[in-house]
């Protein structure tokens, strides 16, 4: 009977953190650690980095399905297949929201034997970003509505107040809330809903910003709600940004943690696609290529959505220029695209993979319009026949999509 990903996860023994550290080249008083196996890269260390960037590979998809892709799991397995050729590689990968986790998805570190552990923690509260981030979020929602109560000498109407609260969970109940309910010591009566930690501006900011007094700037500039004049209010007015960013101060320092063949792998921020960017940090990234020859690194949702926004917004806001993409598709994934029931795509149906390879098609034609190299990798299952990857392969040669 196959392992499962826990199972496989946990029969790993894990080396210590300053060990992976060491192979990345990373010395041991540079590591801020988080028990054995984690740790987080001190920002003299970070500030010290000064060598030539490394080429940046970015792997991408068709659109999700519930069949699964498996982005974080190719990621995870081209860095360790590169390390095993003796390239000198580092990944880069987002941080899980525990939404997910607990939801239909599941964790996001990867695998079978293409993961990232400590796999458990990585999963749950890691080194504590995700809790940063949800107070930092509610400190600056909390600081408006006391604003209000103390005399709203900004005249913040309340009706049009544009920040929410958040919570890194599924909880449907708190989308739309009615708070200040009670006596007047409670506050000023007004709707408000939570969104999830991860679809949070905190979070974009996050992995949007180069440092620690940036990402207080980036805080100042977010725009909170409006007055009864109309007049655009933002956190600044309030002057919270600078407490926010002290909530921040360790957030901001990326993860290491290591694969399940100890190679080293950034961890840091993880904003939903569909939301924001869908990137990890620009930190993490930048970081791995100091200190990497190749550095392996994943967006969110298909090419058309997560690839987009890393190109158009992460590469061109901090100067990032990808040397290759890497498209991933499953032959479960491409059935269900070409109508196939879930719960049938164990069974061969060449006819519907033929056809919702239109799907993989459009996810190409995106890439290559911005003019990067491109190699489809095919994230095999269990369950695919030999007729079926045969398909996929000819019609890949066929239209010369090299493999």
């Amino acid at each position: 009977m196959a392992l499962t990903d826990l199972e496989i996860a946990q029969a790993c023994v894990l080396d210590p953190i300053d060990k992976v550290a060491a192979k990345a080249g990373i010395p041991a008083d540079a590591l801020e650690p988080y028990g054995r196996t984690k740790a987080k890269l001190s920002q003299e260390y970070l500030d010290s980095l000064d060598a030539p960037d490394g080429k940046l590979i970015l792997v991408t998809a068709i659109n999700p399905t519930k069949a699964g892709e498996g982005k974080s799991t190719t990621t995870v397995g081209l860095g360790d297949a590169l390390n095993l050729l003796g390239k000198n590689t580092m990944m880069a990968l987002r941080e899980p929201s525990l939404g997910p986790v607990f939801g239909l998805k599941g964790g996001a570190a990867g695998g079978g034997y293409a993961q990232v552990v400590p796999m458990e923690d990585i999963n749950l509260h890691f080194t504590g970003d995700m809790h940063a981030i949800t107070t930092a979020n509610n400190l600056l929602s909390a600081v408006i509505d006391n604003h209000i109560h103390q005399g709203n000498e900004l005249g913040i109407d309340p009706d049009r107040i544009t920040f929410r609260r958040c919570l890194d969970m599924n909880d449907r109940e708190l989308r739309q809330v009615n708070i200040g309910l009670g006596p007047k010591a409670n506050g000023i009566e007004r709707e408000d809903g939570f969104n999830i930690t991860v679809a949070s501006e905190v979070m974009a900011a996050l992995c949007l910003a180069s440092d620690l007094q940036d990402l207080k700037k980036r805080f100042g500039d977010m725009l909170v709600g409006y007055s009864f004049d109309g007049e655009p209010v933002y956190a600044r007015d309030l002057k919270v940004e600078g407490a926010m960013a002290m909530v921040m101060k360790d957030a901001i320092k990326p993860n290491l943690v290591q694969t399940l063949e100890h190679n080293p792998v950034l961890i840091h921020g993880g904003p939903f696609a569909n939301i924001a960017h869908g990137c990890n940090s620009v930190i993490a990234t930048r970081t791995a290529l100091k200190l990497a020859d190749y550095v392996v690194t994943e967006a969110g949702f298909g090419a058309d959505l997560g690839a987009e926004k890393f190109l158009d917004i992460k590469c061109r806001l901090a100067g990032l220029h990808p040397s290759a993409v890497v498209i991933v598709a499953t032959i479960r994934a491409l059935k269900q695209h070409g109508g196939v029931a879930f719960e049938d795509l164990k069974d061969e149906n060449i006819p519907a993979l033929k056809a919702g390879i239109a799907n993989l098609e459009k996810h190409i034609e995106t890439v290559q319009a911005f003019g990067l190299p491109y190699v489809i990798a095919i994230n095999e299952f269990a369950t695919d026949t030999p007729a079926e990857i045969g398909a996929l392969e000819t019609w890949c040669r066929e239209n010369g999509h090299p493999m």
